[in-house]
């Protein structure tokens, strides 16, 4: 599980993780009964609170996406039918709605529109460059292998 905090966002960090862990449940990355790590292992990796791995955790288990399993960590939940997709589907809305926001700043800004696509591709590069080789093994997929390259991340990992 990869999952960048950017440190300056006006973002809350807990939100942050929050969405990230979402994203790759919702986009497959992160298939059912998947172990994720511990609180304080992730914790430790992310270099944050605990209470705020915790908070997150609680969350994401109130929603259905994981389960917490006392004594025996904390797994992805088995997908309810129609669930994970209609809610990946509400977040692609969202994301398109922020797109057009971000796209009519540009153009409030004095960014030309033939300069749009151009400053896409640039952004796109950037990410791509942050985002590590996917970790295969030989039962993966490619619709997984795709689904980590799209996952979308901020910041750098610590």
């Amino acid at each position: 599980m990869h999952i960048r905090i950017q440190r300056g966002s006006s973002v809350p960090i807990s939100r942050q993780i929050d969405a990230q862990v979402r994203a790759q449940i919702l986009s497959g990355v992160l298939r059912a009964e998947d172990q994720l790590p511990s609180v304080r292992q992730l914790a430790r990796e992310l270099a944050v609170n605990v209470n705020t791995v915790f908070r997150v955790y609680e969350r994401l288990a109130a929603d259905g996406l994981i389960e917490l399993r006392h004594g025996d960590g904390t797994y992805v939940a088995p997908r309810r039918k129609g669930a994970a997709g209609a809610q990946l589907a509400r977040r692609r809305r969202e994301f398109g709605a922020e797109l057009d926001a971000l796209v009519r700043r540009a153009l409030m800004l004095g960014v030309a529109a033939e300069e749009l696509p151009r400053w896409l591709a640039e952004s796109l590069e950037r990410v791509q460059r942050e985002i590590p080789p996917a970790e295969t093994s030989p039962g993966d997929s490619p619709k997984r292998e795709r689904a980590e390259q799209d996952t979308p991340s901020a910041g750098t990992r610590r």
